[in-house]
């Protein structure tokens, strides 16, 4: 990358200019900065303002002794000193012909790296099975599966793992649910409990069940025929879950259930663990994590006074189990409302013996689903609620997750439906889609008039010389920086930014230069900008998780 070339050309700089400004050893690394405009360069350091104070002269003095001692480079066209000592670098061309020409030798590689030995499991959606994926789990989803291939991008070994609660008050209602429409598919008298799930796909859940395993199952005991309808119901709900996250274009590695925990007896030991560092003692008959020393606002039971454990308990085994399976990263994805979640699961995790930077909880703020500025219901238990499905059924996977992935995490959503499917180029995805599939079209109506692209290597890149072309061809070059930033940041909407920037860059680039057109050798430097663009564009849709279109078509279409 030109910043990895510029740093390395400043920091040999440094080190022929150490001994003029005093210094003997300990150089630091120039950091660059993106000028905030354009005649400023392309890109500045403050390097020289670090030093002055060290070695005791004026910045701006600095700054000259180390352009001054800058090499001669083909990629740097010239070096200034400006302002109070800042260093403004200008490049030439070529370095962007370059980005290009890699592009169309990595193609799908382009911006990614090879997997470094680093593992992360990103934990997400994690919705307990008791009823279908609603509207609400949507962003989590997209979320998740975004970050996992940002890592994977830049070289993390990723697990996607989805972690359940199959016990407990939840589910035990959700069994009465069902239970209750099984006996009256079965001409019993039976009603659902009034804190249990009323929707209709319970009944759904009780017909299937009664189907496939017929009407004996209501002569057997009350206890026995809970658990059994439980059991039932869970087992359809995470097939119907599995298949709506697969048409979301979500794959899990591992589906993990809270009962493992306490069946392999984790949730005793981890306790035991937090006991003997301290961290947890009894009071009240129950035992209590000593959150309050990790920055929560109070201590949290993980043992209740009957002897179960509760959800914070289990969290603190499910940290020993994620660690003892060698990740280096966990990233959980939660909602708002686990935002006081975070102090006591870093706390445990450190109380544990583990390094609570480790523990990456993501927390996003809520999307408001609305079909003409009318707010859509969104309540699981009294059955009023659009399923996922639904959603994915009137605006599609793409448009969907382009949209949940357009804004910053700690940003709330209005997510208007009718808006969203609409298939314009106000519409943020088939902006950036369009863009992609403009490109195809160009290329194949090129290849019917005969016009093929050449080797790279035979084609005049210098040509590409109009600002438009040096626009676009920037915007190919940032790319892999970009994306090695989104994935520290764990920012996945940087990326559905550069996809819109990219594409706004194309359409400039097309508006102002005929690509195919008399002159053969200009002709084939832009065909290859095109198909250069194509690809990146490409790459990019593919870390959303969205999908890159060959051929559209738009109601304004003007082509």
């Amino acid at each position: 990358m030109i910043e990895d070339r510029l740093v390395d050309l400043l920091s040999e700089a440094l080190r022929i200019a150490a001994p003029d400004l005093g210094i003997d050893d300990d150089l630091p690394r120039p950091e660059l900065l993106a000028p905030r405009r354009r005649d400023h360069g392309d890109f500045a350091t403050n390097v020289a303002l670090g030093l002055a104070k060290r070695v005791g002269k004026p910045p701006r003095e600095v700054a000259q002794a180390i352009a001054d001692a800058v090499p001669s480079a083909p990629f740097l066209e010239k070096i200034e000193v400006a302002g109070p000592g800042f260093l403004n670098l200008f490049t030439t061309d070529e370095w962007l012909h370059d980005a290009l020409r890699e592009v169309a030798d990595a193609g799908e590689a382009y911006g990614r790296v090879d997997p470094d030995g680093r593992r992360a499991q990103v934990e997400f959606v994690s919705a307990n099975p008791t009823g279908p994926l609603t509207l609400g789990h949507a962003r989590n989803a997209a979320i998740g599966d975004a970050l996992a291939r940002l890592l994977e991008a830049t070289g993390w070994t990723v697990e996607r793992e989805y972690y359940f609660n199959d016990a407990g008050g939840q589910m035990d209602r959700f069994g009465a649910s069902v239970e209750a429409r099984f006996l009256q598919l079965t001409g019993r008298d039976a009603q659902v409990p009034d804190d249990g799930y009323h929707g209709a796909y319970v009944e759904v859940l009780a017909r299937d069940i009664l189907d496939i395993e017929g009407p004996g199952l209501a002569d057997l005991g009350d206890g026995e025929r809970l658990l059994r309808m439980r059991a039932e119901g869970m087992a359809r709900v995470l097939r119907w879950i599995e298949a709506t996250l697969e048409r979301f274009g979500v794959t899990f590695d591992v589906y993990f259930r809270e009962s493992e925990l306490a069946a392999k007896g984790e949730i005793e030991a981890a306790v035991e663990r937090l006991r003997d560092a301290g961290a947890a003692y009894d009071a009240e008959g129950a035992t209590w994590f000593r959150s309050t020393a990790y920055g929560d606002d109070k201590d949290r039971v993980v043992v209740r006074s009957n002897g179960l454990h509760t959800y914070f308990g289990a969290d603190c085994a499910y940290l020993v189990d994620k660690f003892s399976r060698g990740f280096d990263r966990l990233l959980y994805v939660w909602g708002a409302d686990h935002h006081g979640d975070v102090a006591r699961v870093k706390g445990a995790a450190q109380a544990l013996g583990y390094d609570p930077d480790a523990v990456e909880p993501l927390v996003y703020q809520w999307v408001s689903f609305l079909r003409d500025g009318e707010p859509v219901p969104m309540g699981k238990r009294s059955g009023n609620f659009i399923a996922l499905d639904q959603l994915l059924e009137e605006v599609g996977t793409d448009a969907a997750r382009f949209t949940l992935l357009l804004y910053s995490n700690d940003a709330a959503i209005n997510f208007d439906i009718e808006a969203v499917k609409r298939r314009s180029m106000d519409n943020p995805v088939y902006y950036v889609q369009y863009g992609h599939a403009r490109i195809a079209s160009i290329l194949a109506k090129a290849a019917r008039e005969g016009v093929m692209l050449d080797p790279i290597e035979n084609a005049d890149l210098t040509l590409l010389a109009t600002d438009a072309e040096t626009d676009l061809l920037r915007g190919l070059a940032e790319v892999p920086e970009l994306i090695a930033y989104a994935a520290e940041l764990r920012a996945p909407h940087r990326v559905a930014h550069a996809s819109q920037d990219l594409a706004a860059r194309f359409h400039r680039f097309y508006s102002g230069c005929r690509v195919v057109s008399d002159d053969a050798e200009l002709t084939q430097a832009r065909l290859w900008l095109a198909a250069g663009t194509k690809q990146v564009l490409a790459n990019l849709l593919a870390l959303l998780g969205v999908s890159a279109p060959e051929s559209m078509e738009r109601a304004d279409d003007d082509d």
